[in-house]
């Protein structure tokens, strides 16, 4: 059977060499979160990029029990420096988010970032079969798509772009602009989180490759150039439902929620997850709960702020400087307004443990998702799969890509505007109950129905669907039940 193949700059698990030995480690992020239990349930191959030229017999156990492959690219410490740190994260997340004004075009950068593609294409084209899936994902690989299809069926190629895509009055600072582009055209078919990405990518096409011709084809768009076709998709992501619904109704985690809310002691709990990144708004977040104390006393001594902030690049400059200046920040807010026995913000910058998050997501009365810019942030969406009592608020930014589909249950705000989010708060906490579970319940069902492998279905489907229709079925099973055409996709 026709395998698929996930090609990403992470594995969902490494394996460290240490002075006590080899240990491994599980990723973060919504990309692992997201495709894990994809790959978990089709089986094939997943690709990324590790510390050995060869692929360790510790990984293959482990792969073993996931039920997939995995191999790695080997990247030489000073390459990965300058592709992964220099040119993804110093030039293109920055630019990617509208912070273009923490951009370093270093060209040195873009010269490792040639190269580190180069090698993951070489891998891909070494373990890739006649037939099987290339899907590739997000802005560390926008080359794999010219690079690969020299030696692959491009109808096959997909690529997923996770991260919000830019206007063209800000891609255009970028100085290989049009060479990612032109790459990006060699894969079957591109998809974004959001409409407005998908807006923004096909104007940087018109204005940038003048032989481009763009044409509507049902809800998706076709881009052929040189005679070749790329579909272009808007396919938010979504999360295993099922999973955190599950773990959300397990007596252990109620327990550990009751605990958690015994343990903050107040009567109102407010809830912010998120890695340690200047993107997702935690500086204008705790400015926004301090404007709600400034402007709302009665909440003082009865309302808590939980942060939990995985660590995240902590040997890049902005990162360290963001740890720094949240510290103080939030120490600053806690010496101003704290009382005997209420502290009010609890500050943990530690990585937590899914049965512990879920039950920090049960605990909770209003989460607060406020990036300043974000291709969809998952975290809402397993906030709302994993409120099985149908309670609990969530405030959400304007910015992320989940506001489009979880407006109708979320109470949006600008993540600038420090009194409109204090007021959003305020409004949160004094909602009735029963507007407070029509919107809850609004966003578990969309959250339900449009879960990770639903996900994938569409995708696929939008790929080749007379080619991948009937095989659907036979990588996830009945999880696609439904998905048969693509005039199904991008509503």
């Amino acid at each position: 059977m026709n395998r698929l193949v996930v090609v990403s700059n992470r594995l969902p698990m490494t394996v460290e060499n240490t002075s006590a030995g080899k240990v491994v480690r599980s990723s973060t992020g919504g990309l692992v979160s997201a495709l894990r239990p994809v790959l978990h349930r089709a089986g094939g191959c997943w690709i990324g990029a590790g510390e050995s030229n060869d692929d360790d017999p510790l990984l293959d156990q482990i792969a073993s029990r996931e039920g997939f492959e995995m191999s790695q690219v080997f990247l030489p410490q000073s390459l990965r420096n300058e592709y992964y740190t220099g040119f993804c994260n110093e030039i293109l997340w920055p630019l990617f988010h509208d912070l273009q004004s923490r951009c370093n075009f270093e060209p040195r950068y873009w010269h490792s970032y040639v190269e580190a593609n180069r090698r993951f294409a070489t891998k891909v084209s070494s373990r890739a079969r006649p037939g099987d899936l290339i899907w590739v994902h997000d802005y560390h690989l926008m080359l794999l798509g010219s690079l690969l299809q020299q030696h692959l069926d491009r109808r096959n190629m997909l690529y997923f772009h996770h991260i919000p895509f830019p206007p063209p009055d800000i891609f255009e600072k970028l100085p290989w602009r049009q060479k990612i582009l032109e790459a990006l055209l060699g894969f079957g078919l591109i998809g974004f989180q959001s409409s407005r990405d998908r807006h923004n990518f096909a104007i940087c096409v018109r204005r940038l490759l003048r032989d481009a011709i763009l044409k509507k084809v049902g809800n998706r768009l076709s881009i052929v150039r040189q005679s070749n076709e790329t579909i272009i998709g808007t396919f938010p992501i979504g999360i295993d439902f099922e999973d955190f619904n599950k773990l959300a109704n397990d007596p252990s985690v109620a327990t550990r929620a009751r605990a958690i809310r015994n343990e903050i002691g107040t009567p109102y709990l407010i809830l912010g997850v998120d890695r340690l990144d200047y993107t997702k708004g935690i500086l204008e977040r705790v400015k926004g709960f301090s404007t709600l104390l400034e402007r709302c006393p009665g909440l003082q001594g009865r309302a808590t702020l939980v942060q939990i902030a995985v660590p995240s690049r902590e040997s890049m400059p902005h990162y360290a400087n963001l740890k720094n200046k949240l510290v103080e920040k939030i120490a600053s807010v806690n010496a101003r307004f704290a009382r005997e026995h209420w502290t009010p913000i609890h500050y943990l910058n530690q990585h937590v443990s899914r049965p512990d998050l879920v039950a920090y997501y049960r605990a909770a009365d209003v989460a607060l998702v406020t990036p300043v810019r974000d291709g969809m942030n998952l975290v809402c969406k397993e906030f709302c799969a994993s409120r099985v009592d149908e309670t609990g608020v969530l405030v959400l930014s304007e910015f992320a890509g989940a506001a489009e589909q979880l407006r109708t249950g979320a109470v949006l705000v600008n993540p600038y505007d420090a009194e409109g989010v204090a007021t959003a708060i305020c409004n949160a906490l004094e909602m009735d109950q029963r507007n407070v579970s029509r919107r809850m319940r609004r966003m578990r069902n969309v959250v339900r129905r449009q879960n990770v492998f639903q996900w994938c279905g569409h995708i696929f489907t939008s790929l080749d669907a007379k080619k991948t229709r009937g095989g659907i079925r036979s990588y996830f099973g009945d999880s696609f039940e439904g998905v048969t055409s693509a005039t199904t996709l991008n509503q």
